[in-house]
């Protein structure tokens, strides 16, 4: 195992990647809590890892950015089955900047930017119908213009406190190392499987 963990998770990740069975590589299991210490959980795409942290992007008035913005306290998990792999990350989730959030919003598809806007992520729906005529709505008000961002569509850093490695071995006899920051660095401790 690598010293730091942003690097052996990058390591990994890369490794993932290259997994031809491994659909979505990037998916990580997000779980946030509310005030109340409610859980919930679901998935969403990594879209940026480096020593800062792990990124996604999401809408802000949603049922995770809700929770996000009560309890900023998360879990994400990584499970590469294929690869026999986990990674869990515990962590604060802090908002990224306006300009990180424009640049990433700027490289998605056309219909994914006016899909950010048609969409009311987390409420009711009347049926399929509405969304498309959301969708046919906001398709028509941007025309062949720009689409710019809209203020509730943003990204949302994890600064990991602890990372686990998992590593599935035979008859149970799974490695495992966690890396917890002690604010000076980061210290590892094996445990058992």
């Amino acid at each position: 195992m690598n010293s730091n963990p942003i690097t052996q998770f990058q390591e990994w990740l890369e490794t993932a990647k290259k997994e031809p069975s491994i659909n979505e590589p990037t998916a990580m299991c997000l779980a946030t809590a509310d005030k109340n210490a409610e859980p919930s959980a679901r998935m969403v795409l990594l879209k940026d890892v480096d020593e800062n942290g792990f990124v996604f992007y999401t809408n802000n008035e949603s049922h995770k950015g809700q929770d996000l913005a009560e309890n900023n306290r998360v879990a994400l998990v990584f499970y590469w089955m294929k690869l026999g792999r986990q990674v869990r990350v515990e962590g604060i989730a802090a908002g990224v900047s306006d300009s990180e959030a424009d640049e990433y919003y700027n490289s998605r598809p056309r219909d994914s930017r006016i899909g950010a806007w048609a969409s009311k992520q987390s409420r009711p729906l009347k049926d399929k119908a509405q969304l498309l005529a959301d969708v046919s709505r906001e398709t028509i008000r941007f025309g062949i213009g720009d689409i710019p961002r809209p203020a509730y569509w943003s990204g949302w850093r994890i600064t990991p406190k602890v990372i686990e490695f998992w590593q599935d071995k035979p008859f149970r006899l799974h490695e495992r190392e966690v890396y917890t920051h002690t604010g000076y660095g980061w210290e590892i401790t094996r445990l058992y499987p």
